[in-house]
C-alpha cells in the first residue's frame, strides 16, 4: 500500500521545480489531520465529487437545455472533458494532476441553469437592469443603480465550496488554498476571474492556468461538434476559418472515405490535438524562459504562462467569431435563449413577491433581511436549480 508520504516523496521525483507539490500548500483555513493515504489535492478532489452541486451539473445547459436530446454536452460532461484535457496538458508539463483536476472539477458548480443565458438574466437583474424589457419589470426591489452586485458564477462556485454545510466542525468543504485560488480567479472568455478574500490575493498556480486554458479549448471544439450534430452549424459556415480549414486538409489527406458522423469526430479530435500541440510548445518555452525554481515563484508571476502562440490565439479567435455568428446566434438557440431567460425572471419575480414562499432552510422566517440580502438569497436559489427544476417551478408558478 502506498502511503501519503511516499505519494509526496514521488511528486519530488517526477513534478518540474515549478510543479505545485502537495507538502508546499498553504494549507487549509480550519486545520485538520493529514490523512494517511491521500495527499491534500486528492482530498480536496475527492469532496468536490461528493457535492451535490457537482452532482447537479449533470441537468444544467452547456448550450442546448437537456429537453432538446440526448447527445449534446451538459455541464457535467463539459466539466469532465475539461479535467481530462487539463490532466493530459498536465502531465506534458510536469504539474500536478490531482490539484489540477480539483480545480477543473469545480470550476462550474456555481454555474445557472440555462448556460449563459440564465447567467446573463441573473446578473441583469441582480446589477438593477430591466427585466425582460417591461414597464416596471424590476420586481419592485430597484435598491439604486448598480448598488447591488452583479452574478458571477465563479463567485458562486466559491460560495458554494466554503459555504456547504457537511463537516460538524467548521462550514464548507475546507479546501485548500490553492483550489480556492483557481476557482475564484478562473478565468476564460465567459468566465470573469473574482476577487476580494483578503487570504486569496496569491497569483494562481500553474495548474490553475492549465485549467483555464483547457476550459477555453474544450468549449470552442466540443460547441463545434453540439452544432453539427444539431445542423444548426454546417461545415460550409466555418470555411473562413484558417484552424478549421488548416484541420480539414488534415484529414482530406489521408485520403479515405468516412461517415458523416465519423468525419465529425475526426475533425473534433485534430482541432484539440492541432491546439494541445501548439499550447505545450508554446507553454514549454514561456516555462524555459521564465525558469521558475519553484512553485512559489510562479505565484508571484503575473504573466500568463500557459499558453497559445501569438498565430494560434489569431486563429482561434477568428473561428470563436464564426462560433458566435453562426450558432450561439441561430435562430433557434436564440429562442432557447430568450425562454431561458423568461423562465428565470419569471421565478425572480415570483420569489421576490413573497420570499417566505421559499424552502426553510433557504429563507430563515425568524430573521429579518434587507431587500438587498433578499435578493441575494433568491438569486442563490435559482443558480442552484438545475435546467429540469426550474422549468418544473416555473409551471406551477405561471
Amino acid at each position: 500500500m502506498r502511503t501519503r508520504q511516499e505519494i509526496e516523496d514521488l511528486e519530488d521525483k517526477i513534478l518540474a521545480p515549478y510543479g505545485m507539490r502537495s507538502k508546499d500548500s498553504l494549507g487549509r483555513v480550519h486545520k485538520e489531520p493529514l490523512h494517511e493515504t491521500r495527499t491534500c489535492y486528492q482530498r480536496d478532489r475527492d469532496r468536490i465529487v461528493h457535492l451535490r452541486a457537482f452532482r447537479n451539473l449533470e441537468y444544467k445547459t452547456q448550450v442546448f437545455p437537456i429537453f432538446e436530446g440526448d447527445y449534446y454536452r451538459t455541464r457535467l460532461t463539459h466539466t469532465l472533458e475539461v479535467a481530462q484535457i487539463a490532466r493530459t496538458i498536465g502531465r506534458n508539463l510536469m504539474l500536478n494532476e490531482d490539484l489540477i483536476e480539483a480545480i477543473a472539477l469545480a470550476h462550474d458548480l456555481g454555474h445557472p441553469p440555462f448556460g449563459h443565458a440564465g447567467e446573463a438574466a441573473l446578473n441583469d437583474i441582480m446589477t438593477g437592469g430591466r427585466v425582460g424589457g417591461r414597464a416596471g419589470g424590476f420586481l419592485g426591489m430597484r435598491a439604486g443603480k448598480n448598488k447591488s452586485r452583479g452574478f458571477n458564477h465563479n463567485k458562486r462556485s466559491y460560495e458554494i465550496v466554503v459555504r456547504e454545510k457537511r463537516y460538524p466542525s467548521f462550514e464548507g468543504l475546507n479546501l485548500t488554498c490553492e483550489v480556492l485560488i483557481g476557482i475564484l480567479k478562473h478565468k476564460t472568455t465567459y468566465d470573469i476571474p473574482s476577487s476580494g478574500e483578503s487570504f486569496l490575493q496569491e497569483n494562481p498556480t500553474l495548474e490553475a492556468q492549465v485549467v483555464n486554458v483547457a476550459d477555453e479549448l474544450t468549449y470552442l471544439n466540443h460547441d463545434i461538434d453540439d452544432g453539427l450534430t444539431s445542423r444548426y452549424l454546417s461545415k460550409e459556415d466555418l470555411s473562413e476559418s484558417i484552424l478549421w480549414s488548416r484541420t480539414l486538409e488534415r484529414i482530406e489527406r489521408a485520403g479515405k472515405s468516412l461517415s458523416e458522423d465519423i468525419e465529425r469526430n475526426q475533425i473534433v479530435k485534430s482541432l484539440i490535438d492541432i491546439q494541445v500541440r501548439d499550447l505545450l510548445k508554446t507553454s514549454d518555452e514561456k516555462l524555459k524562459e521564465y525558469n521558475f525554481s519553484f512553485s512559489a515563484d510562479v505565484k508571484k508571476c503575473q504573466d500568463q504562462v500557459i499558453r497559445f502562440s501569438e498565430k494560434m490565439y489569431a486563429e482561434r479567435n477568428e473561428l470563436q467569431k464564426l462560433l458566435n455568428k453562426k450558432l450561439y446566434h441561430h435562430y433557434l438557440v436564440e429562442r432557447m435563449t430568450i425562454k431561458a431567460k423568461l423562465v428565470i425572471e419569471k421565478l425572480f419575480e415570483v420569489y421576490s413577491s413573497n420570499p417566505q414562499q421559499l424552502p426553510y432552510e433557504i429563507y430563515d422566517r425568524d430573521k429579518k433581511y434587507t431587500k438587498d440580502e433578499e435578493k441575494e438569497i433568491i438569486c442563490n436559489f435559482i443558480a442552484d436549480m438545475t435546467d429540469r427544476a426550474a422549468l418544473k417551478e416555473y409551471k406551477k408558478v405561471s
